[in-house]
């Protein structure tokens, strides 16, 4: 499928894997309204709605920069009517924007809590419901979520039930809504990386600079690439990227390693991964590295 002349949507694109995949998927000739929140220079933390839409330019891209709190919903209205206007139509939804606190319930504030649970679960759903009168209009819609698997392992809960329940609400809408939506065809399906992904963000929350068993923002995004690329048929998964790449056929991944040479067995994973999910990963690598 090509995605020339597709419109997308994305929350939070301004750095990361949200502008990586905004990016990845210009090079394809979708236009891209990023819709974030920070469109001035922040020294600690690089990356603005602008230079995102100057990266996806350049890419071959159309890009529209939108100011954007996906809490307030007049804001979403307005980032939403705007980007029609500009580009005619919308046929993709990138739920990409989060927040994150990994803390206890003792260590975390109240504040915290609302802001994870706000953008998190309710963001996303509200993005979604008041994208979906376009989408449904469009003759080829997605909506795709940056969310995890839902594991239900306790541990996840123990260490910050705040967030696991901040990400489990976003997954828990790719579930829901891809079977209410399935009636107008339009596939829903959440993406998730196995391992760790080195972004500025994660280096603000954590202190420890230079670990060399990350990966790059590219694999999700050409993983997203691969997931728009599927018909509607593919719908309410909650997939891994690494999964979705290998079985697409990506055999070598090594590009995408933050340090040249780290082997994948020795990525740093992330987390919500079930020993469901390292089996399918280590039956694929298994298959795939006996044939290099």
């Amino acid at each position: 499928m090509s995605l020339k002349n597709t419109v997308v949507f994305i929350t939070g694109g301004s750095r990361g894997i949200g502008e990586a995949i905004a990016v990845r998927l210009a090079k394809e000739g979708a236009s891209i309204a990023i819709a974030a929140k920070t469109a001035d220079p922040n020294n600690k933390l690089p990356g603005t709605i602008y230079t995102a839409a100057a990266a996806i330019e350049k890419a071959g891209g159309k890009a529209l920069p939108l100011q954007c709190d996906i809490r307030e919903k007049h804001q979403v209205e307005q980032a939403i009517e705007k980007t029609v206007a500009m580009f005619g139509h919308l046929d993709v939804v990138i739920n990409n924007a989060s927040a994150i606190f990994l803390q206890d319930t003792e260590k975390t504030p109240v504040k915290r809590y609302d802001l994870m649970h706000n953008i998190n679960g309710r963001g996303t759903w509200l993005v979604t419901k008041l994208a979906l009168p376009h989408l449904k209009k469009s003759k080829n819609p997605h909506i795709l979520t940056l969310s995890p698997p839902l594991d239900m392992d306790p541990k996840w809960f123990n260490m910050f039930p705040a967030y696991t329940m901040a990400k489990y609400n976003m997954s828990m809408l790719v579930v829901g809504h891809a079977g209410e939506f399935a009636k107008y065809g339009i596939p829903v399906n959440g993406l998730w990386p196995y391992t760790v992904i080195e972004t500025a963000a994660l280096n603000m929350i954590d202190q420890e600079r230079g670990r060399p068993n990350l990966r790059t923002p590219g694999i999700m995004a050409d993983a997203a690439y691969e997931i728009l690329k599927k018909p509607a048929s593919f719908t309410g998964n909650l997939c891994i990227d690494e999964v979705v790449l290998r079985e697409a056929g990506v055999k070598d991944l090594s590009k995408y390693a933050l340090t040249p040479g780290t082997k994948d067995a020795d990525m740093q994973l992330d987390l919500f991964l079930s020993e469901e999910n390292h089996a399918r990963v280590a039956m694929l690598r298994k298959k795939h590295h006996s044939k290099l």
